[in-house]
């Protein structure tokens, strides 16, 4: 359902025509339903990657093919309609609106297309996804009045409102402690078997990387599975 094919990425550097190079010669084949991981340290590329992958960034060279579908042949209005509907994103911080519940928050993605869901649908869908991470309780709480385990596990639930086919983790447990990396580490895994999510999650901690089925390792601009890679 995703290929990259002979993907590279370069930053213009001044007094230098070459530029910095962060991503090389990358191609990689992405089954329905996979759960991948990309380790590397800070400053490899790990994020870069997922933003060309997710279509908030285009390559310098080379193809991304999104179910079969040319991103770089598409503007920049089509681009948002698959961010949108099709690829959900789970950062480092949750980016939660403070002044919404934890409902309104999970709903918020849903209001750029409200055609393609029933209002009804919406809150059926986030309440019942709630109830899945341990949170129903909470929904009509603040933000602010949640652990920042329970704030990722929201950011989780919105990133799949939408039902996308994709879901892209990037360092999803960086902020939290021990206990509750575990928890969302547990919880992308459930997530990605019980609705039928592709995952990418790009983590510098091998300990989370081994929950997923395969280890990818991004180093010098170069992707190779890990084991091979040693």
């Amino acid at each position: 359902m995703l290929e990259l094919v002979n993907v590279a990425k370069s930053y213009p550097s001044p007094g230098d025509t070459v530029g910095l190079c962060v991503l090389k010669d990358i191609t990689l084949k992405v089954q329905k339903g996979q759960a991948i991981a990309i380790v590397g340290p800070s400053g490899s590329g790990k994020s870069t990657l997922l933003n060309i992958i997710g279509a908030l960034d285009r390559p310098t060279a080379g193809r991304v093919l999104f179910d079969g579908k040319d991103l770089d042949k598409m503007d920049d209005i089509e681009l948002a309609r698959i961010r949108n509907s099709e690829i959900g994103f789970v950062f480092q911080l949750h980016h939660l609106l403070p002044q919404c519940t934890v409902l309104e928050n999970v709903i918020v993605p849903t209001l750029a297309d409200r055609n393609r869901f029933l209002r009804k649908e919406v809150e059926e869908r986030a309440i019942n996804l709630l109830q899945r991470v341990g949170l129903k309780d909470w929904s009509l709480h603040r933000p602010g009045q949640l652990s920042g385990g329970q704030r990722q596990r929201v950011a989780v639930v919105r990133a799949l409102i939408n039902k996308p086919k994709l879901l892209l983790a990037d360092e999803p447990t960086g902020s939290l402690d021990e206990h509750a990396s575990q928890n969302i580490a547990e919880l992308l895994v459930e997530l990605n078997r019980s609705e039928a999510v592709t995952l990418i999650l790009a983590t510098h901690s091998i300990k989370l990387a081994e929950y997923m089925g395969r280890v990818l390792e991004l180093n010098n601009g170069v992707l190779k599975d890990r084991a091979s890679s040693r």
